[in-house]
């Protein structure tokens, strides 16, 4: 038996919560996309890992109407049983991407910068979407089983949802296994290659340069901004499987679904700020770049941003190392 619930909090929240990340995630990954095709040219490998987090967000924005559309309709999915799955496929795919992307962008950084004279930073562009095509197929694999999912009928859509089996044990699905990994493994990287090249420029004694200041700022501040779109919901995940385990071993069935309802309904709160993710991840394109940075500034009819720290850039190659802000 699968719980379904009324979740009448997700009903006035999310849709507009929904709309808002649409709107404003489709602006900026269509910018940024907009950038990638037709002014960045050449690109470099970094490009590659930067452009397939843009389209890699930019998809999963396509879908939230369909979402919003959901919970606008009482819970009631009006596009039937295909595109249910398509959407949750969608939605479940470019999370993951998004993790992996992030997590590939930050081992790059840290490459380039602990490491600048390994071969992987001279990498062929080919090479380059090689390694992106990994991380794609490893996003599309974990997602796939979503396809298979069972709903309690028609009209409910939902990839997460509890089942009360008559053994009185609630299983650890792949599904599961796929939403804490594609989290909890690019976060330890994430935090690994922070710290490493935290200590690398500090241990060279340039992190008093403004520029490279400003630059491990902004690294922190992705990983601040990371562990609030991903953990909670991350986190939740936890507390919800190991609670409804208890509630099935200790309550009869007839009750367990009533009482995981509010922490369910939390649950699905949280994971609405996953998609934030994809809002948010035009900054990184942003401030990845100088180049970049000054293409967006003309498309919106900006001044080009300052070239102060065009000798802070040749003295950090010169040292032997990478400026933070041209990766």
């Amino acid at each position: 038996m699968l719980c379904a619930f009324n979740a009448t909090a997700l009903r006035s929240v999310l849709p507009p919560l929904l709309l808002s990340q649409f709107v404003l995630g489709a602006l900026g990954n269509g910018l940024a996309l907009w950038i990638f095709f037709f002014y960045l040219k050449p690109w470099k490998s970094s490009t590659v890992l930067l452009f397939s987090l843009a389209m890699s967000d930019f998809l999963l924005i396509l879908v939230l109407p369909f979402r919003a559309s959901y919970y606008l309709s009482q819970l009631q999915w009006h596009f039937g049983g295909f595109m249910c799955n398509l959407c949750l496929f969608m939605l479940a795919m470019n999370r993951t991407g998004s993790a992996l992307f992030l997590m590939a962008i930050a081992l790059d950084r840290y490459m380039r910068v602990v490491h600048p004279h390994h071969p992987v930073n001279f990498l062929s562009l080919s090479k380059a979407m090689c390694g992106a095509a990994v991380l794609w197929l490893m996003a599309i694999s974990m997602s796939a089983h979503i396809f298979t999912l069972k709903h309690n009928n028609t009209n409910y859509c939902e990839s997460f949802s509890i089942e009360i089996k008559t053994d009185k044990l609630m299983t650890f699905s792949w599904h599961k296994f796929a939403f804490l990994f594609s989290f909890y493994v690019p976060l330890i990287v994430i935090l690994y290659c922070t710290v490493s090249i935290t200590s690398h420029l500090k241990g060279r004694q340039i992190a008093q340069q403004a520029k490279i200041k400003k630059a491990l700022c902004f690294i922190i501040v992705v990983v601040v901004l990371f562990i609030i779109c991903f953990l909670p919901s991350n986190i939740i995940q936890v507390i919800l499987w190991f609670k409804t385990n208890k509630a099935i071993q200790t309550l009869p069935l007839t009750e367990v679904c009533p009482a995981m309802e509010e922490l369910t309904t939390v649950f699905f709160l949280t994971i609405s700020l996953t998609y934030l993710n994809s809002v948010l991840d035009p900054l990184v394109y942003y401030f990845s770049s100088p180049a970049i940075k000054n293409i967006c500034r003309r498309a919106l009819h900006m001044p080009p941003a300052s070239v102060t720290g065009e000798s802070t850039e040749k003295k950090t190659r010169d040292t032997g190392s990478v400026s933070l802000s041209q990766l």
